[in-house]
């Protein structure tokens, strides 16, 4: 007879559903703690800035997109921030810098190095920089090529050193070779001791002005571009103004305007100047670029 109050062990239910062990031990219903996703799966590419001209560039690309440093053969900045290794340069009165990228570089209005400068031809020389040293060829321009006052034969090449005064035409530009004197190399104090100073640096006053109807623009010994773009010496924004509109260089002996082959052109006193023509600009004469004026006003005579 069966007892109400005894415990009984109930035989499994063959239609019952059981929930085990899955595969290879996996139970489905137990709570798993897995990895959390990663913070780095998502990375942001950042631009390359050039050691040499600052100029940022797209990540990934081989060489700067500007001066043509090859970055796989630049080494990291040092603790004053400059480049370990430093190109060689042209640099102008006005105290702009050009690199001279490893290989051949032509030098003209249109080259890899550009001159822009009426004096200066097209394609005007060419320096070819290597391990050997480095080397400069006119290639037939038409105003000739210099090396300290030295006239080059067209296809003649001549060695050049550090220091060495080089004339495109009549624009001079110095040749800086890194580790020589006026080498662009990073100076140190001796004893490494930090060098007082007798009074903070001096803004330089600027040699020239250009007065006109858009406002008032400093100008500096040697060459001063303007035009609409960025990147000129002298910005000025007008439709009517070219990009690269032209060339005020101011000099020793007077003060010069070459119109760069600018689109509506300049005039000096009425007179339209012939594109990439050097024409002296009197005290007295007014520089149109459409309907403004324009003025040079020497410091002197400021």
């Amino acid at each position: 007879m069966s007892d109400a109050n005894k415990t009984r062990t109930l035989t499994a239910d063959p239609n019952r559903t059981l929930l085990g062990a899955g595969p290879g031990g996996f139970d489905p219903n137990k709570t798993m703690l897995g990895t959390a996703p990663t913070l780095n799966v998502t990375q942001t590419i950042k631009p390359v800035q050039c050691p040499i001209c600052k100029a940022f560039n797209p990540a990934g690309v081989m060489f700067c997109v500007d001066c043509g440093l090859i970055f796989e053969r630049s080494l990291p900045e040092d603790a004053f921030g400059a480049p370990a290794i430093q190109l060689p340069l042209l640099i102008d009165t006005g105290g702009r810098e050009y690199p001279i990228r490893p290989g051949t570089n032509v030098i003209g209005r249109e080259g890899d190095i550009s001159l822009v400068d009426g004096r200066v031809s097209r394609r005007h020389a060419s320096i070819a920089s290597s391990d050997a040293g480095v080397t400069i060829e006119d290639l037939g321009s038409t105003n000739g090529t210099k090396v300290d006052g030295t006239a080059l034969t067209p296809g003649q090449k001549v060695a050049l050193v550090g220091g060495a005064r080089v004339s495109f035409g009549g624009l001079e530009v110095t040749f800086s070779l890194p580790g020589t004197k006026g080498g662009n190399t990073t100076q140190v104090f001796s004893a490494n001791k930090t060098a007082a100073i007798s009074g903070p640096p001096k803004k330089e006053a600027p040699a020239a002005q250009l007065i006109g109807d858009t406002g008032t623009y400093p100008l500096k010994v040697g060459m001063n571009s303007f035009g609409r773009r960025d990147g000129n010496d002298v910005k000025i924004s007008d439709p009517y103004v070219s990009g690269s509109h032209g060339i005020i260089e101011i000099g020793h002996d007077g003060v010069y305007l070459t119109d760069t082959g600018s689109s509506n052109g300049t005039v000096i006193s009425d007179a339209k100047l012939v594109p990439n023509m050097r024409t002296k600009v009197a005290p007295d004469d007014v520089i149109r670029l459409g309907s403004m004026e324009f003025k040079v006003v020497l410091a002197e005579a400021s």
